[in-house]
């Protein structure tokens, strides 16, 4: 039962990347016991998908499968080719879908995603938002296996509203829309509330710099953290009341079940496998994207009702306590005892 994994994606480690999901995923196949060989380090995208490439055939004797996170930006075209080189070799590849915005590819690109997708010996998804999409797609090997975290390494606190103190954590890049969290908390302090704002994590594409200039132009103090240990801003957590999140493209983000599971009520756009994640008013607020208004109001609901925000915390909790890795390593095990 135990398996030999080469698992391909961002093994970045930097100050501009957060910890990706397979450095979390791989970490804990490993400490139950799997072997696991990991691909790429590489900064340099080309000598990144070289790497890989070595990867796979150096490692082609040595494993029994082949995971490759698969997004919808340029990953999608390293997930096309590895697939591709382990069909040629004749070994089991597993895609792991991560791209909120990977409905795009199954629409624009039919023939490559038929091409990685079809002979996969099944495609993993953590979210029943891209299982979902794929079956609209005709893809039926699709199967659901969520985002797992470690429930122990997450305290749950509930919170007090005598500001507003709102957390932000992600990657700094355009399609998860930071911009919107400096909007939002300009129309709280407008409307006379005392609120802050901070924002954790690494700047993947320069948006850092260009929200720190719109910030002081609104007049908007914002606390940019940069990237912080997952530890780290878990301790920081504990300061902020609300957990805001703002993207226009998304499938099941670790931020945001980390922030349920921590007891942080949750306003969040409604995109792609949020609406799948939260239950609109039973375990966070749903929002169209991009508005600013909309989100604004939802904040102040949370912040001015408390049952209403205590009953957000604990509903969440006890829908992520879902998610321990406990649980959700049977399916990943259930998984190998197939293959």
């Amino acid at each position: 039962m135990k398996k030999r994994i080469l698992y391909i994606g961002n093994y970045l480690q930097g100050n501009k990347t957060n910890t990706s999901y397979m450095h979390t995923l791989g970490y804990l196949l490993e400490d139950s016991g799997h072997i696991v060989y990991y691909s790429s380090k590489k900064t340099n995208k080309i000598l990144r998908l070289f790497d890989m490439i070595f990867s796979v055939l150096n490692k082609r004797n040595k494993v029994d499968v082949i995971f490759i996170d698969t997004y919808s930006t340029t990953n999608f075209y390293y997930a096309l080719i590895i697939s591709q080189i382990a069909r040629l070799l004749k070994k089991p590849y597993i895609p792991i879908l991560h791209g909120g915005n990977l409905p795009f590819r199954l629409n624009k690109y039919p023939r490559f995603s038929k091409a990685i997708f079809n002979h996969a010996y099944t495609n993993m998804s953590p979210s029943l938002y891209l299982v979902e999409e794929f079956n609209k797609y005709g893809y039926g090997n699709v199967e659901f296996i969520p985002n797992s975290i470690q429930i122990e390494n997450y305290g749950y606190k509930e919170r007090v509203y005598d500001n507003i103190k709102l957390l932000w954590v992600r990657s700094f890049s355009k399609i998860y829309n930071p911009k919107l969290a400096i909007d939002v908390t300009k129309r709280l302090v407008d409307k006379g509330y005392n609120s802050t704002l901070c924002m954790i994590g690494p700047d993947s594409d320069g948006t850092l710099e260009e929200l720190k200039v719109y910030a002081k132009q609104l007049s908007v103090e914002v606390e940019f953290t940069g990237k912080l240990s997952k530890q780290e801003w878990i301790n920081k957590s504990k300061d902020f009341n609300i957990f805001i999140n703002t993207t226009d493209f998304d499938n099941m983000p670790v931020s945001v079940i980390e922030a349920m599971a921590l007891g942080l009520p949750v306003v969040s756009t409604n995109v792609g496998g949020i609406p799948f994640l939260i239950e609109h008013e039973k375990d966070g607020i749903l929002v169209d994207k991009n508005n600013s208004e909309d989100m604004t109001e939802a904040i102040i609901r949370i912040a001015s009702n408390t049952n209403l925000a205590k009953s957000l915390s604990q509903n969440a909790r006890s829908k992520v306590e879902h998610y321990d890795w406990s649980i959700v390593k049977e399916k990943w095990f259930s998984l190998f005892r197939e293959m």
